[in-house]
């Protein structure tokens, strides 16, 4: 029978922190984030409620600040950090010296002193010499200001006071990592303002742990999930491992659904080094539960008095040994998306018709916009119309309420950056700017692609039963063998995208950062401004990385026609193109326009200088080997190590189709399906053309032919596959694609959620009817 571990009683009369080097955990509240970080405060508190969270005690910020301060290091540590922090090798060059500075230096030693004698207090509470962890906790951490979680160093399975006074020093260093010190002058925070304690605690040599969300992370629907997988929780946290899933409900209790997840590797304690090691899970557990009914429910049980304590939703680490339970660490959850738009169904006068290109309900004011230097005209709340919108219209469209424009299919701009932002949209209307008028009250259904006259008015619909048992089953993520990710356009959607629980980013289109900038790239160039246009980039491509890090983030490369550059200041000189999207675009622009070619290259240089190897170069619109091998060799020319990047190719044309063994010969690591370009290449149908529109189909059987032989191909030859046109965000399509046997799923921010019910449901009828013949 497993329990709640048993807390020792706490002395109401807590010693407060003040000014000591070093405090119990029983004597921290919230009130002291200044003294021992946001991690040390939160476990006092938990603690001080009794629940059941190992014993420990807190290295103070006070303890770090005197040491930097006594040994009189204090004012040679911060100016080694004043560097440019968008240098690498400045970045880098600091990071080490600050590093190096505060592990030279010996520690005073009272506060030596005082870490030993707290570690054999702990030691003699718990009956031997005990495995500690030592994790930073920065005093600003978990601030809703801002947020330094991750960025310091944990230290597990620490024993003997030696290593732990070294380990506690190793903390105070990685206050100075590259990553911490950018982020800091990013954020305009002082150096001198951020300090660091250290967390000591003793360690749980879980049998079984996980995380528990104490409400859905994205709706916060009233239901607790609870993510269980074998031995220590570091496998969880960090993705290595596809846990069991459970979803409870918060005011019954009952477990409403539970999904038993293949359980492949798991991380336990080496008992000869006692490092962590991450090994396979034995047969007999891989497709085990791994909590029992029971345990599920005093766990859920255990969140809601977290919950309750903290009065917000919390996001909460915990761990089993020995048949009790422990709770190791809590945060409040900040993925929680507030819905603005009026439920039901919009019902009134149609007064146009268009596509439904990202769904939502929502009623405001007209503003028509036929150029940029109207822009300003629309206000917060209102619904922006325009023949089409541009990449610097990307401002006004957050401001709106909803989009509708002339032009335009489910894949252009507009509906593209709609659904990342989630705001309705009705596209290609061919008449909206013509027959709506300036300051006009209408409603707009992106579900439908309707606009409506007047505002909303909507007829309440009672769910089904059918709807009730989707909303649950939607209600966690599903595990899946086939990874399901996001696409991302613009850097401002990354953390909506990363709320989706995506399992990393299969396209993030650089051009919509280009183009967002309103000037032509050569301008940077000619201008001695090259610097300056890399900055931007790496600022860009590193938002979405830092969401998602460490899952995947395939960055594809520039992938503009030549009359969105021509629009742009200093594009007069691009030339003119009968048809641009069958023109000067693509990697073909790339191996042209080198100059260009070769910053894009140092903006990735820089980013994996940075440490962000979560990142992939894909190359668009190749069409012969030639063009990839002229990439890859610019790419090391431009300093980067290709055995150790991630590099691949869109498949949009069917040439590169075709021939993909050429391309695997040459040397790729992954391929993904532009769908958009593919569909229009092979059907000779232009995507953005409503009167052709009806002939555009993803699912020609031509289209699927080439598609199932490039995976065919890639799977006998190890190369990853993937999709990232808008086909992989129709279930439909998914479900014949993970019948192909493809790799990964890209999908919009708006379709993550049903793409993966259809890749989960899709696996399981595979795996059903193979059990099924064998039995026959």
């Amino acid at each position: 029978m497993i329990v709640a571990a048993k807390t020792k009683s706490v002395s109401k009369e807590a010693v407060r922190p003040s000014n000591r080097l070093v405090v119990w955990l029983e004597d921290v509240r919230n009130s002291d984030i200044p003294i021992v970080g946001g991690k040390g405060a939160s476990l006092g508190e938990m603690i001080n409620a009794e629940l059941p969270v190992p014993r420990g005690f807190v290295v103070t910020a006070q303890a770090f600040r005197e040491f930097i301060e006594v040994t009189g290091i204090m004012d040679r540590l911060f100016k080694m950090l004043e560097v440019n922090v968008d240098d690498p090798k400045a970045l880098d060059r600091a990071s080490a010296d600050a590093k190096k500075l505060i592990m030279d230096t010996p520690m005073p030693k009272n506060i030596e002193k005082a870490i030993r004698d707290y570690y054999a207090t702990l030691c003699k509470r718990e009956g031997e010499e005990v495995y500690v962890a030592a994790r930073s906790s920065a005093t600003a951490e978990d601030l809703p200001e801002a947020s330094f979680a991750g960025q310091q160093e944990t230290f597990l399975n620490v024993k003997g006071a030696d290593d732990l006074v070294r380990d506690v020093q190793k903390c105070w260093a990685s206050l100075y990592g590259a990553r911490a010190i950018y982020y800091r002058v990013e954020q305009k925070f002082p150096h001198e303002q951020v300090s660091i304690a250290v967390v000591v605690q003793k360690m749980v040599d879980a049998e079984e742990a996980g995380v528990m969300f104490t409400n859905h992370m994205t709706t916060g629907e009233d239901v607790t999930i609870i993510e269980a997988a074998w031995g220590l929780g570091e496998s969880v946290v960090s993705g290595a491992v596809s846990p069991d899933t459970y979803l409870v409900d918060n005011k019954t209790f009952e477990i409403r659904q539970k999904k038993i997840a293949t359980k492949q590797t798991m991380i336990t304690r080496d008992k000869k080094s006692r490092k962590s090691k991450q090994i396979a899970v034995p047969e007999a557990k891989k497709n085990v539960q791994v909590l029992p009914d029971d345990v599920i429910v005093k766990l859920a049980k255990l969140g809601q008095i977290v919950l309750d304590h903290y009065g917000k939703p919390q996001d909460i680490e915990w761990a089993v040994k020995d048949g009790e339970l422990y709770l190791l660490q809590s945060r409040p959850i900040t993925t929680i998306q507030k819905r603005e738009a009026k439920e039901g169904l919009a019902s009134g006068e149609v007064i146009l018709e268009g596509l439904g290109a990202s769904p939502g309900v929502v009623s405001g004011t007209v503003k028509i916009i036929h150029g940029r230097d109207e822009l300003d005209k629309v206000l917060e709340g209102d619904i922006l119309v325009t023949k089409m919108t541009e990449p610097d219209m990307v401002p006004a469209m957050k401001r709106s309420a909803a989009i509708v424009t002339d032009e335009g299919g489910m894949t252009c701009h507009a509906a593209i950056v709609s659904r990342e932002l989630g705001t309705p949209a009705v596209v290609g209307t061919r008449e909206a700017t013509r027959l709506l008028k300036d300051g006009q009250m209408v409603t707009v259904d992106g579900q439908k692609g309707h606009v409506l006259l007047g505002a909303l008015k909507t007829t309440e619909e009672k769910p089904s039963e059918e709807a009730k048992v989707t909303a649950v089953a939607v209600a966690t993520k599903p595990i899946t063998a086939t990874e399901v990710k996001v696409n991302v356009s613009i850097p401002e959607a990354a953390e909506r995208a990363k709320a989706t629980m995506a399992d990393g980013v299969g396209l993030l289109r650089i051009e919509h950062m280009i183009l967002g900038l309103n000037t032509h790239p050569q301008v940077y160039i000619k201008g001695g401004r090259s610097d300056e246009y890399v900055n931007e980039l790496v600022k860009g491509i590193r938002t979405v990385a830092d969401a998602f890090y460490p899952k995947p983030v395939w960055v594809r490369t520039l992938d503009a026609p030549t009359d969105e550059f021509r629009a742009m200041k200093g594009g007069e000189g691009e030339p003119y193109e009968h048809n641009p999207m069958l023109g000067m675009r693509g990697i073909r622009r790339d191996l042209r326009e080198t100059e260009h070619f070769k910053l894009e290259m140092a903006a990735f240089k820089k980013l994996f200088d940075l440490g962000y190897d979560n990142i992939g170069i894909m190359l668009p619109l190749v069409q012969h080997p030639v063009e990839l091998k002229r990439a890859k060799q610019m790419m090391l020319e431009c300093g980067i190590d290709i055995e150790k990047v991630d590099v691949g190719i869109m498949v949009e044309i069917p040439a590169s189709a075709l021939i993909i063994d050429d391309f695997i010969k040459e040397g790729i690591d992954f391929v993904s399906f532009g769908t958009n370009d593919l569909t229009q290449y092979t059907l000779a149908v232009d995507r953005n053309n409503e009167l052709v529109a009806d002939l555009y189909n993803e699912l020609h059987p031509a289209v699927l032919k080439l598609i199932e032989y490039v995976i065919e191909r890639c799977n006998k030859a190890g190369v990853k596959t993937s999709i990232c046109g808008q086909a992989g965000s129709r279930p439909e399509v998914a479900r014949r694609l993970v019948g192909m046997g493809i790799t990964s799923i890209s999908a919009n921010i708006d379709a993550v959620e049903a793409v993966r019910e259809m890749v989960a449901r899709t696996e399981h009828e595979i795996i059903l009817d193979a059990a099924r013949k064998r039995v026959v």
